[in-house]
């Protein structure tokens, strides 16, 4: 299994496009038997997912990301798990063991702010 995490300085980001890197793990009889990570390739509609496909992702994991976005994964055969916080260490420790959920996703896109603009946020920034 290839896993993509969504990662800002050793952890979790909240929303999958603007996470400065990913951590790519693959795992095999429940052990790590590789992590790298890469540089995000840039926030817009369909790069990321077909970056991590091209790559061989099977499960992307982040605190968060748009209805749209996780439409594109699926095109790609690439599922996702949002609502995700904590030390990337950490989540690959509940992977193995298991007990790794999905919650509800942490970027609530505005309305009336867009992201890929540099002017849009997500409802999970605080002003």
């Amino acid at each position: 299994m290839r896993v993509a995490i969504s990662t800002d300085a050793g952890y979790v980001s909240a929303h999958f496009g603007r996470c400065p890197e990913f951590t790519i793990v693959d795992i095999k009889e429940n052990e790590v038997v590789r992590k790298e990570v890469v540089k995000n390739p840039g926030h817009a509609p369909g790069v990321i997912p077909q970056f991590l496909h091209d790559r061989g992702v099977e499960y992307i994991i982040c605190g968060g990301m748009g209805a749209r976005a996780k439409s594109l994964f699926e095109d790609f055969g690439v599922q996702t798990i949002v609502g995700v916080e904590g030390k990337v260490d950490n989540v690959i420790e509940e992977i193995l063991k298991g007990t790794l959920e999905g919650k509800e996703s942490l970027c609530e896109h505005v309305k009336t702010k867009g992201h890929g603009t540099g002017r849009g946020e997500c409802g999970h920034h605080h002003e």
